[in-house]
């Protein structure tokens, strides 16, 4: 099940446990988890994109080594709320993720490599690491957001 609605995702959820944010980009896969309790999101694996089916059960292991009940994906909309090629894009990622059985939660993460950006910047963290550390630090805040939302649900 695919929803942006967070409401519709907790309903589906088992009662709490672990959650998974994912940055989906064209070169890598930013991951992040949170707690079981859904109190805070921390930065996990950054994922080299390679082919899907690869990308796919790289998720897979770490999903399994987790103990994941769903995963809460970043949706790249325009600043107006329209859809890009690359919104296009993630939501086909996103489709191609359905069947391996978990809710999935469409996330809007506008300003969220932005918000990441200027922290690592005001952290005087060097272009080079940053670039490394970026996307999952992505997948933390869409992560983080989510659960902060689905808390309030």
């Amino acid at each position: 099940m695919i929803t942006s609605a967070a409401a519709d995702f907790r309903a589906a959820l088992p009662t709490g446990g672990r959650l998974i944010g994912l940055d989906v980009g064209t070169k890598t896969i930013g991951t992040a988890l949170c707690d079981a309790g859904w109190s805070f999101a921390s930065p996990a694996l950054l994922i080299r994109r390679t082919k899907f089916t690869k990308d796919k059960a790289a998720l897979a292991e770490l999903i399994a080594a987790q103990q994941v009940a769903g995963i809460v994906v970043g949706l790249p909309l325009n600043l107006d709320g329209t859809d890009s090629p690359r919104t296009q894009s993630t939501r086909a990622f996103a489709r191609n993720l359905d069947d391996m059985g978990f809710p999935i939660l469409m996330w809007d993460e506008r300003w969220s490599t932005v918000a990441v950006e200027r922290v690592l910047i005001e952290q005087d963290m060097s272009r080079a690491k940053r670039a490394e550390a970026i996307d999952k630090m992505a997948a933390a805040h869409i992560l983080q957001a989510a659960i902060d939302a689905l808390v309030n649900a």
